[in-house]
């Protein structure tokens, strides 16, 4: 089993900026993709951004040139830092780790921090 903690929403202005973090513990081996999705109230769970193992970088383009993803393996840890914020930004961000284990890969989650953008 991985665990993951997150921590660093809260509420901002447009303009400002955040950093969270996802630090995972536990079982952790083969992890191959960290990554951020976010949920608005009526909205879909969506991918924010995804980093791989070897450091491969994906984001969604409402998010291209304001966060960037980020992740340090010897603190088991992955980072988003979002300049720029918009009220449009305002979701649940949750952590999410790939773990392959005899090639299937295993997704964990984290629990959620909110991150609001007052305009």
């Amino acid at each position: 089993q991985v665990q993951l903690v997150e921590s660093g929403g809260g509420l901002v202005q447009a303009g400002e900026s955040l950093r969270l973090s996802c630090a995972a513990s536990g079982s952790i081996f083969n992890i191959d993709a960290m990554g951020w999705y976010r949920q608005a109230p009526g909205n879909q769970h969506e991918l924010v951004a995804r980093i791989t193992s070897g450091g491969t970088t994906t984001y969604a383009d409402s998010v291209k040139g304001r966060f960037t993803i980020s992740r340090d393996n010897a603190k088991n840890t992955v980072y988003l830092q979002m300049n720029s914020l918009k009220p449009e930004d305002t979701a649940v961000y949750y952590c999410n780790v790939a773990q392959v284990i005899f090639s299937r890969t295993r997704d964990y989650w984290g629990q959620g921090t909110q991150v609001t953008v007052s305009s």
